[in-house]
């Protein structure tokens, strides 16, 4: 863990994670953050104090192949985090997930590949499978462009595949299912529970709850990542990551209510229901082709796994100067 690592999307909730995991273990890492002129971090201005400090931060746009490739210059790996991930948002402007998505994706490979990058772990995501046509869900389920967030997703995993085939791009394609835990944004179903209990709601708004999925604790895929990055196995190959555990978001809400203590109403909130057919019904993953590549297994799996991990979510939003971030009386597309 000596060589330089990138880490994409670094600013945000699961990059800001991973910055922190790679640094405890001993790696040099430079950070990519999106340009602002705030000169804003994202959570990395508030990372552990144990990091603070060992990590380098470059600020640039994951659209413009120039910076791309100067962040990419020198390193051994690379995390491909970043991206445009909210699917309401994608209904209004699908442009942008396209040239964040897609063409950013698209950088990241050329600069790999003509840099002679080690290994490039691309961020895929469990919503280009659609609603589960049967579950398990393995890697060779068929994808479904179900939004336009999902259909940009599924471009820029065939480009990373396309690259390995044509180009011999040391690529593994990572599929986490739905991520959660601490910094999460509130656009998020389980941020956007908490901080409506922890405000004082007696009500909670949701869109639907009869969905399912499969919750898999922010620590859990960030250890994914690093396990797959020293698995040569995994070169070329498109690997879930999940806990094996399937809840809707009504029992969800209900797990929620119960380590809070509260026993909320729940109203169905017109604008947060997607579109009838763009609605993922149902997403539950098979973890025997990551288990079987590297042993991984997540350390907050089943129901209790669970419940265990959203203790730790919400022991997070519980402190006032983390909550002060989220508005949770407006719903964040």
């Amino acid at each position: 863990m000596q060589k330089k690592v990138l880490v994409t999307g670094a600013d945000g909730f699961i990059g800001s994670h991973m910055v922190e995991h790679l640094v405890r273990r001993g790696a040099d890492v430079r950070a990519f953050c999106c340009y602002n002129s705030f000169n804003s971090w994202g959570w990395l201005d508030r990372c552990a104090e144990d990091i603070r400090g060992r990590f380098e931060v470059v600020s640039g746009d994951i659209r413009d192949p120039n910076g791309v490739r100067a962040a990419v210059d020198g390193c051994d790996t690379v995390y491909h985090l970043a991206a445009l991930i909210a699917i309401p948002f994608s209904y209004n402007s699908p442009d942008s997930y396209v040239s964040t998505n897609v063409v950013g994706t698209l950088n990241i490979l050329q600069a790999a590949r003509d840099l002679g990058v080690r290994r490039v772990l691309h961020t895929s995501t469990s919503e280009v499978y659609g609603s589960a046509q049967y579950v398990p869900i393995d890697e060779l389920h068929p994808v479904v462009g179900q939004s336009p967030y999902s259909a940009t997703k599924i471009a820029a995993d065939q480009l990373a595949i396309s690259f390995h085939r044509s180009f011999e791009l040391p690529v593994v394609i990572v599929r986490p299912f739905n991520t959660y835990g601490p910094r999460q944004s509130a656009r998020a179903v389980i941020p956007t529970v908490i901080t409506q209990l922890l405000s004082g709601s007696q009500k909670i708004r949701l869109g639907l709850s009869s969905p399912t999925r499969d919750f898999s604790y922010v620590g859990d895929t960030v250890e994914g990542f690093i396990a797959l990055s020293d698995c040569d196995k995994a070169i070329g190959e498109v690997v879930n990551l999940g806990s094996g555990f399937e809840v809707s978001i009504g029992d969800t809400v209900s797990l929620i209510a119960e380590v809070i203590g509260v026993d909320p109403v729940v109203e169905t909130d017109d604008a947060r229901l997607r579109p009838e057919a763009s609605e993922v019904q149902r997403l539950w993953s098979c973890m025997d082709k990551m288990q079987g590549l590297t042993g991984w297994q997540p350390e907050y799996g089943g129901r209790e796994g669970f419940k265990k991990g959203l203790e730790k979510t919400i022991e997070w939003f519980s402190d006032p100067e983390n909550r002060a971030s989220y508005k949770s009386d407006v719903y964040n597309v």
